[in-house]
């Protein structure tokens, strides 16, 4: 009988922790969704001074 009690108790605990692991989430996504941060998304992935990355390209010394 204890050990019965031991299971539903650690299986109650997963259900749980399932459920607010779903609600972090769904949080998460409703935040993403009304602040959008990401510039590659709405603009083509392109920068305001036309590079592909962050970096500076590299230039080559003149010789």
């Amino acid at each position: 009988m204890e050990t019965l009690i031991v299971v539903f108790a650690i299986a109650a605990m997963i259900a749980l922790g399932v459920l607010v692991i779903h609600q972090l989430n769904a949080q998460h996504e409703d935040r993403i969704a009304h602040y959008p941060y990401d510039r590659s998304r709405r603009d083509g992935g392109a920068h305001p001074d036309g590079a592909r990355s962050r970096f500076r390209p590299h230039r080559r010394p003149r010789d």
